[in-house]
């Protein structure tokens, strides 16, 4: 067996109302549910999907257990986007040694999110 690539990422979140709401900042496809729903889906890309699940004895973990990335168009844009909607980033876009251009931000149920574009 060869795997062929990664379908989705599920996310625990305590506050679907919030994690929608950090998610639909990303300009992200919302595909399933939504700020009311108990599962919600997002496409990334033609053949990747973010699920969020409703958990509400779910707490944020004290330490990073990984993280996941995006890549989006505009890093840059997104940043702004993100600290417009009042998200706080853990720094600011950089360009990264090995060839992207990125930044890290928790999602609202504490999960570390990547948003990063390859360098040209």
């Amino acid at each position: 067996m060869t795997a062929e690539s990664l379908s989705a990422v599920t996310l625990a979140t305590a506050d679907m109302a919030a994690s929608v709401a950090f998610y639909d900042a990303l300009d992200l496809d919302l595909v399933h549910g939504g700020a009311a729903a108990g599962f919600t889906t997002y496409r990334l890309g033609p053949t990747s999907f973010l699920n969020l699940q409703l958990d509400p004895g779910w707490t944020p973990l004290e330490r990073v257990w990984g993280r996941f990335i995006v890549w989006v168009d505009d890093v840059d844009a997104v940043h702004a986007r993100l600290v417009a909607a009042g998200v706080r980033p853990q720094f600011p876009p950089s360009d990264a040694p090995w060839g992207e251009r990125y930044f890290h931000v928790r999602d609202p149920a504490g999960h570390e999110v990547s948003i990063a574009r390859p360098l040209s």
